[in-house]
Formats: C-alpha cells, sequence, structure tokens
C-alpha cells in the first residue's frame, strides 16, 4: 500500500511573494489600463465595461476549460478581471451616482456573499481547492467582486477620505504588513489571510495606478496611461517567463 500522501493539483498557482509581487503589478496594469480605455480614449466608463467584461468572460472560459494550470492563461485572467473592475467600479461609483463609500459598501456586501455561498455549496474556499469547474466559477467570481470593491475602496480612501494616493498606498501596504506578520506570527486562518491580502493588494494597485498617470494637479505624475501600462505588462511578462510557477495542491 502506498504510504506517501495523495496530492490534487489545483488549477491556481502556489502562493509565493512572486505570486504576490506578480498580483500587485497586475492590479495596478489593471487600473492603468482600464483608465487608458475609458478615458484616454474616451469610450466612457459603460463601453469601457462592456469591452473588458466580454474579455473577462473569455479569459475566464479558457481557463476553466484548460486542462491543467498554465502561468501566461491564469494571469491573463487575473488581469480581466482587475481591468474590468477598474470601469466596472468608475461606472457604479461615478455614472450611477452612488459614490465611492455606497459602491465600496456595496461590492464588500457581494463579496462576502460569493465567498459564504462557495463555502456553502463546495465546504472550503481555499485557493488549494480550485480544482474543478464549480470551484473555478466560485474562485472567478470572488476575484472579480473583490478586483471591483479595490478600485472603489482606493479612490475613497484617496479622493473622498483625503489622503492622497501617497497616504492611500501607505495605508494599504501597512495593513498587507500587518497580514504577513500575522501569517507568520499568529495562527489565524491561512485561508482568511489569504483573501484579506488577495482583497488589500488591488486598492493598492488602484492608488498606485492613479498615482502614476493622474494629474499633476492631483497629487498624480500625470504619465501615460499607455506607457505605465505597456511597461507593467512588460515586467509581468518577464516574471512569468522567468520564474517557474508551480500550482497549488491539495494533500489528502
Amino acid at each position: 500500500m502506498n504510504n506517501q500522501s495523495q496530492h490534487i493539483v489545483s488549477k491556481v498557482p502556489e502562493i509565493t511573494l512572486l505570486f504576490w509581487i506578480i498580483k500587485i503589478a497586475a492590479t495596478t496594469l489593471g487600473e492603468t489600463g482600464g483608465d487608458a480605455v475609458s478615458m484616454s480614449m474616451n469610450l466612457g466608463y459603460l463601453v469601457g465595461t462592456l469591452i473588458f467584461a466580454v474579455i473577462f468572460l473569455i479569459a475566464v472560459w479558457a481557463q476553466i476549460k484548460a486542462p491543467r494550470f498554465h502561468p501566461s492563461l491564469y494571469w491573463a485572467t487575473i488581469i480581466a478581471t482587475t481591468t474590468v473592475g477598474t470601469t466596472l467600479a468608475d461606472f457604479a461609483d461615478r455614472s450611477l451616482g452612488i459614490g465611492y463609500l455606497g459602491g465600496s459598501t456595496l461590492l464588500f456586501a457581494l463579496l462576502m456573499a460569493s465567498l459564504a455561498l462557495w463555502h456553502k455549496v463546495l465546504g472550503s474556499v481555499s485557493v488549494d481547492t480550485v480544482n474543478s469547474p464549480k470551484a473555478e466559477m466560485f474562485y472567478w467570481i470572488t476575484i472579480m467582486f473583490s478586483q471591483t470593491l479595490g478600485t472603489a475602496l482606493g479612490d475613497w480612501m484617496a479622493d473622498s477620505a483625503g489622503m492622497g494616493y501617497g497616504g492611500a498606498a501607505i495605508v494599504f501596504g501597512s495593513a498587507l504588513l500587518l497580514v504577513a506578520a500575522a501569517y507568520y506570527w499568529t495562527r489565524i486562518s491561512r485561508t482568511a489571510l489569504f483573501w484579506a491580502a488577495f482583497i488589500l493588494t488591488r486598492p493598492l494597485g488602484a492608488v498606485v495606478g492613479d498615482f502614476l498617470d493622474k494629474p499633476l494637479a492631483n497629487g498624480g505624475l500625470a504619465l501615460s496611461r499607455f506607457t505605465a501600462s505597456a511597461v507593467l505588462l512588460f515586467f509581468i511578462m518577464v516574471c512569468i517567463a522567468i520564474f517557474k510557477q508551480k500550482p497549488a495542491m491539495q494533500r489528502h
């Protein structure tokens, strides 16, 4: 009889420092890329949302149909979630007029509902268990809500709360450091800490992205959204090409 533990290979990457580096770069790219389409190209938030929603659905379909973990496909899908999250949050906050606080509250409720339903149906929201189409559907819906929430929350902290992009980045960066400290020095659920970190990286990326491309008068660097997006995309592609990522594994 085989005494070795059996493993089920997940469709998402192993959670390492590299994962978080690429995640922050991808969320920043989502902010600059989303703004480039909706604002720089003057297409508006609604049209931008529709464009990125189609890309998001195609990417998720391809990810679910893939027989195994593919780093490039996975991160392309992450970028798709963060770009549609950017334009969707901006559309809700600005075009629908519910404001940053209202949008953040609504999206937080949807995110918690998604996690609760996922746990009720499958018994776990751990990323290590994302190895079936149903689990992947919950995973990507939850991620889309978290990415959209992050945009609204980042804008609220930077603009409405008056902290500016630098101040908001310090707040979210400090919160991430606290999550990291809890990971190493407490027994808090690793799954809970993962989702806390995943959610916090999005507003951090949002305020960093805004800092890069917003006008000098608004506290930004006034960089080209297209240039910033191209540099971030190149950085992500280099990371994927140079550093090999393994899929997460669930032990039985």
